[in-house]
């Protein structure tokens, strides 16, 4: 066994014991919970004791600070890992309780780190690779501020990851990116144990993970993971690099429970008591459960209460900032729109419906963030290669470049999955607004990022284009059919279809004032009528559905439309009536607001005792809970095909003919 305790001289003694503190609150707690992953808190204990206690800036009396270092556990599920620093360095909701209730309901400590549920986790990691591309955009976030706010921005973003998370196809599209920006203030501790769940890690992957990174433009060491003086060296060599760094820390699974270290059997399951009672000996911590010495524990919060001058001294910095550098620093950070964003975007629908434009709304996206993008200076685009597609670039946002961190336009190559991960960290970060783009049926390449968007309430902004058959010639690979339907069916996700330019502006205006959510785009590439020609100060589409087309007569039929189906509506409309039938058209631009109505507001725009059809170039799945089982759908239930966009819609019967009959099938 390769025991740090072997130094025997006073500052190595002294790191020891702090490592073996976090070893045992570790074993302790998941031997508690019956439940858990010890191996990689103690193999990766002395690297995390060397990091927080020389490097890491961080004050746990003022856990927002916004100049501190960031610290993500991208190996989520080693959480007991930053459980256990977060309470020794004396954050104050880390309770001892709180280490005891591990895994338990309610309790803060889940079983993967979950943002928002303790001061001191900077996001939810457990999905592996996620955290590495997370800490990502929180680096690219940091080096954004810092060409705004030179003077109060400056910090790292460290990163402890596994054999894992450099498996998953994220850690590339991550570490490639970063690469290439040149994100020197990123650091990345891999645990280097070369054991993964099924069993010792070549069993399955053989790389040159140093020389991998390399190529892609990191700098790159390898150390001894329990050697406190080879840890701290390797630190302080990666923080005078102009590149990310990548150090391969060689540990031990387990370190310090003498049958199960070094074994895939010590990854997620407790140790148990008599192996625990061995480990404590080896480890020469003749404590009882939970019992932290006050020497080390001493130690421990001496680490925590060293941030306290940094964080004076930066708040200070801030101080001196001009009045008007300043309060632009706190008004990027809260996040809010300016006071005459309403006013703004008011007047800009109002234009809109005198000029009447037939856009695509995927133009209309881009001719509204023309507006936003002029008034609201934290927003931040991107696409996924897709630039010229998505339409997510305007006149404001010049591009981000390895040598120019000021512009507000990121090129983010074809990385969907790495796109959506580094805008959550932008956001996490805090600062600005991310909004990407890709095409609608990509959304299945990132979707467990904006799954994280959703989990950790990050206004994170997914502009997808191509949203239907309406694509055209592209074909079925690129038609998305199924992806509305999923995506609603995830919780506290926006997903928004809007029906001509006003709807996309209105749509644009809920995205940004919904802090909270993450929101989805769907827009088309074909062009869109106006739909909307009467102004309204209100904005119809965040009520989620309302009446676009009152019947002219007593309403026999409701038709529900989203999208470009909304004037394929409007056409059966006119049909039905001029047959005498009283025929109203509802738009849904999103159903998930439109259920947050009141049931009166709901029952009410849904036309109760009518014939309800609903038409959408999309699967049905989800809107039978609008038209019922009586209710008719006109749509796909098959992949689409590659043709014109007007000759499929005529080949899917998705017309204005197929509402008719349908409607008067019921009637």
């Amino acid at each position: 066994m390769n025991n740090s305790g072997a130094n025997t001289s006073p500052s190595v003694s002294k790191h020891t014991e702090m490592a073996n503190a976090i070893r045992a609150l570790s074993m302790d707690a998941i031997q508690k919970a019956n439940s858990g992953h010890p191996g990689m808190p103690m193999g990766m204990a002395d690297v995390a004791t060397v990091l927080f206690s020389k490097f890491l800036k961080f004050d746990p009396a003022k856990p927002n600070w916004p100049d501190r270092d960031r610290f993500v556990l991208s190996a989520g599920h080693g959480s007991m890992l930053l459980y256990a620093l977060l309470h020794l360095t004396g954050y104050k909701d880390m309770t001892m309780d709180e280490i005891k209730n591990f895994r338990q309901l309610g309790s803060k400590t889940a079983g993967h780190p979950e943002f928002g549920h303790a001061d001191g986790i900077e996001t939810t990691t457990g999905p592996l690779g996620q955290g590495l591309a997370t800490a990502t955009g929180m680096a690219l976030a940091e080096k954004m501020m810092a060409a705004r706010f030179k003077d109060v921005v400056d910090h790292h973003t460290y990163v402890i990851a596994g054999d894992g998370c450099l498996m998953e196809g994220i850690s590339h599209e991550a570490a490639s990116f970063a690469g290439h920006l040149g994100l020197g203030k990123l650091i990345v501790l891999w645990d280097d144990n070369e054991i993964s769940i099924d069993g010792k890690t070549d069993i399955s992957v053989s790389d040159n993970q140093l020389k991998r990174f390399e190529a892609l433009g990191w700098d790159t060491q390898a150390i001894d993971g329990h050697d406190p003086d080879a840890i701290e060296a390797a630190i302080a060599k990666a923080r005078k690099t102009s590149t990310p760094s990548l150090i391969a820390c060689k540990t031990t699974i387990g370190f310090g429970a003498p049958n199960k270290q070094g074994t895939s059997g010590v990854h997620g399951a407790p140790l148990g008591e008599e192996e625990i009672a061995l480990a404590r000996q080896e480890l020469n911590w003749p404590h009882a459960p939970f019992d932290i010495p006050a020497k080390v524990l001493d130690r421990w919060r001496a680490v925590g209460t060293k941030g306290a001058r940094v964080s004076c001294e930066w708040e200070n910095a801030l101080n001196a900032l001009n009045t008007e550098e300043k309060d632009a620093f706190e008004f990027a950070l809260s996040g809010e729109l300016p006071a005459n964003f309403d006013e703004v975007m008011q007047a800009y629908r109002k234009q809109l419906t005198e000029d009447a434009p037939g856009w695509a709304s995927r133009k209309a996206s881009q001719e509204a963030l023309n507006v936003i993008n002029e008034h609201v200076l934290t927003t931040i685009g991107g696409s996924a290669d897709l630039t010229g597609s998505n339409l997510t670039k305007t006149a404001q946002t010049e591009p981000i470049t390895p040598k120019d961190f000021s512009g507000r336009y990121v090129y983010y190559g074809v990385r969907e999955f790495g796109m959506a991960a580094i805008m959550n960290g932008m956001a996490l970060h805090k600062g600005f607004i991310p909004y990407g783009g890709t095409f609608m049926v990509f959304t299945d390449y990132a979707r467990p990022a904006i799954r994280l968007s959703a989990l950790m309430e990050q206004r994170v902004i997914y502009v997808m284009t191509h949203d239907s058959i309406g694509l055209g010639e592209d074909g079925p690979t690129h038609q998305p059919v199924e992806h509305l339907a999923s995506l609603r069916a995830m919780p506290n996700v926006n997903v928004f279809r809007p029906a001509d330019a006003v709807e996309t502006a209105e749509c644009w205006e809920a995205a940004l004032k919904a802090k909270k959510t993450p929101s989805i785009l769907s827009l088309s590439r074909q062009g869109l009528p106006l739909v909307r020609t009467d102004y309204t100060a209100d904005n119809l589409s965040a009520k989620g559905a309302y009446e676009l087309s009152e019947a002219s007569s007593d309403a026999k039929v409701t038709i529900l439309a989203t999208g470009s189906e909304v004037s394929v509506a409007l056409d059966a409309q006119k049909a039905l009536e001029a047959e005498g039938i009283g025929t109203r058209v509802v738009s849904v631009p999103s159903m998930e607001l439109f259920d947050a109505q009141s049931q009166d507001y709901k029952r009410e725009t849904l036309g109760p005792g009518t014939a309800k059809v609903a038409i959408e170039a999309a699967c049905s799945f989800g809107w039978e809970k609008y038209i019922g089982i009586d209710g008719a759908f006109v749509g796909l239930n098959s992949f689409g095909a590659s043709a014109p966009a007007g000759e499929l819609y005529k080949h899917f019967n998705i017309t204005s003919e197929a509402v008719v009959a349908a409607a008067k099938k019921q009637l």
